[in-house]
């Protein structure tokens, strides 16, 4: 039977990718960011995960106004690395997981979460710069990724207990999957920062230790936390926080926290870091 071994959780801020590709890592300004790495890049290692499970959000590449799915499960063979404006990332392209993606799909939906199916489309840095953070530059990825794209961005995105719900009926899927195969899932996003207006950079510290420590110890108590709360206190784009629910529902109720990093800022945004193995 498939096995959920742990939780990644970061931030995918855009810059990082771009500090990545052109080979600005260990410049000052970079270099205390992916030292915050450095651990669970060898623990992914060794971990050796068979799927990663990538729970983003699209910035405007796969869907958009005229389309805004709440939850939609990417269930393709692979997916090519989208033009976000200024070319593609030069990374691999993502290799999928069609029958655990599609065994999922159907777990989900007779669980009763409607969730849309998507069987063509391309993917940004919400995805490709968490997969960089953990394997690096490689020239294929060393595993395959099923996706699953978040509504953060077009009002009303899902409510965190949603998220943790959901994880929980991912959780229920994945280990009811008929073969042996190791799952890491990714929760991607955040942390407090936001884009535009007035409050432009906003960055708020003591919220993002304040979920943290909650995403860990007590899931429930996170998942509490309205959309008021998330737009007043963690900016506009903080609410993308409620994708790391989703990874923390699929690890059951008692985790164990392995690794844990936080700076600020890299560009305009508090970056994240957890790695959460399930108890």
């Amino acid at each position: 039977m498939a096995k959920i071994v742990g939780g990644y959780a970061t931030s995918h801020v855009p810059a990082i990718g771009v500090a990545i590709d052109q080979a600005k890592t260990e410049e000052p300004y970079w270099q205390p960011v992916f030292a915050g790495y450095e651990w669970s890049r060898k623990w992914i290692e060794e971990v050796k995960p068979d799927v990663v499970f990538v729970v983003y959000n699209d910035h405007a590449t796969a869907f958009s106004l005229e389309l805004i799915p709440t939850f939609a499960l990417g269930c393709a063979a692979e997916y090519a690395p989208a033009d976000e404006g200024w070319g593609a990332r030069p990374v691999p392209t993502v290799h999928g997981h069609p029958e655990l993606a599609w065994h999922i799909a159907q777990s989900v939906i007779l669980d009763e979460f409607d969730i849309t199916i998507v069987n063509d489309m391309e993917v940004d840095h919400g995805l490709t710069v968490p997969l960089s953070l953990a394997f690096g530059q490689p020239h294929a990825w060393p595993c395959a990724v099923i996706p699953l794209a978040v509504n953060v961005v077009q009002y009303p995105p899902p409510t965190g207990n949603r998220c943790l719900q959901f994880g929980k009926a991912i959780r229920k899927a994945i280990e009811s999957f008929p073969h042996d195969m190791r799952v890491v899932v990714f929760g991607t996003g955040g942390m407090s920062h936001q884009l535009q207006a007035q409050r432009a950079g906003l960055i708020n510290p003591e919220f993002d230790q304040r979920f943290l420590d909650l995403l860990v110890n007590d899931p429930d108590a996170a998942a509490a936390i309205p959309h008021v709360d998330y737009l007043r206190d963690a900016g506009s784009e903080g609410i993308e926080l409620v994708m790391w629910l989703v990874m923390r529902g699929a690890l059951g109720d008692d985790v164990k926290e392995l690794h844990r990093h936080y700076h600020v800022p890299a560009s305009n945004t508090a970056v994240g870091h957890l790695v959460l193995e399930p108890k």
